[in-house]
């Protein structure tokens, strides 16, 4: 190998790596708003407001004037880097949720991984459940894989229901989907169905072994 080559070869290793162990970054800025004095100041009387504090209150726990606060509320001045980090360490305020225009009691920038077989085991007659994502809390899906167990609907004690709506795919095997007010459909690997959840549903295995499937659903936190 060349010298020139060996010196490619190096940056491609180096690239390689880098690709691995950072976060992926789109070639492009991107572009983004900047927040207004105003838009801070109104979000970050709202967080004050919501903890039940006065200007006084915050000012004894971050060390910043009184005075400072009130401008700052008010959208009269822009605080330095400084002042935040004094305000966000003194309240316990994060200061991520400052500068999103986003509600501040949603949960924003979360991520769970979940590798195969380290799901959180739930047993019932029909299926044995392996929910996904259990390490987040208020979560707008409810995620899980669902081994079939039931080869007719007499092992149910009658139709499920629940508020949201809800996805499958099957992973393996063969599954018949009862719905209230369908026909019932068999789906093979690779097919899906998608439906209200309000409506009475079941699903049964037609396969020799215990059919698996991807399951989600919203409206539901946890599974009973």
């Amino acid at each position: 190998m060349t010298k020139k080559n060996a010196i490619r070869s190096g940056l491609s290793d180096a690239a390689t790596l880098a690709a691995t162990v950072m976060p992926a970054r789109f070639s492009a800025a991107e572009a983004r708003a900047e927040d207004s004095p105003v838009d801070l100041g109104l979000r970050l009387k709202r967080m004050r407001v919501d903890n039940g504090w006065t200007l006084e209150d915050v000012s004894q726990r971050t060390g910043v004037a009184r005075s400072t606060l009130s401008k700052i509320e008010n959208g009269q001045m822009s605080p330095t880097y400084d002042v935040l980090q004094k305000i966000t360490r003194g309240t316990g305020l994060d200061i991520v949720e400052l500068f999103d225009a986003r509600r501040q009691n949603a949960p924003f920038g979360r991520r769970s991984v979940t590798k195969r077989g380290e799901g959180k085991p739930h047993l019932t007659g029909a299926y044995r459940y392996e929910v996904l994502a259990t390490d987040l809390s208020q979560k707008q899906i409810l995620p899980f894989k669902a081994r079939v167990t039931a080869r007719s609907l007499d092992d149910f004690p009658g139709w499920v229901r629940h508020e949201g709506e809800e996805f499958l795919c099957v992973l393996s095997g063969r599954v018949q989907v009862f719905t209230e007010f369908y026909s019932p459909v068999v789906l093979d690997v690779g097919d899906s169905t998608y439906f209200d959840s309000k409506m009475g549903h079941a699903v049964v295995s037609l396969s020799e072994e215990d059919a698996e499937i991807l399951w989600i659903c919203t409206g539901i936190t946890a599974l009973e």
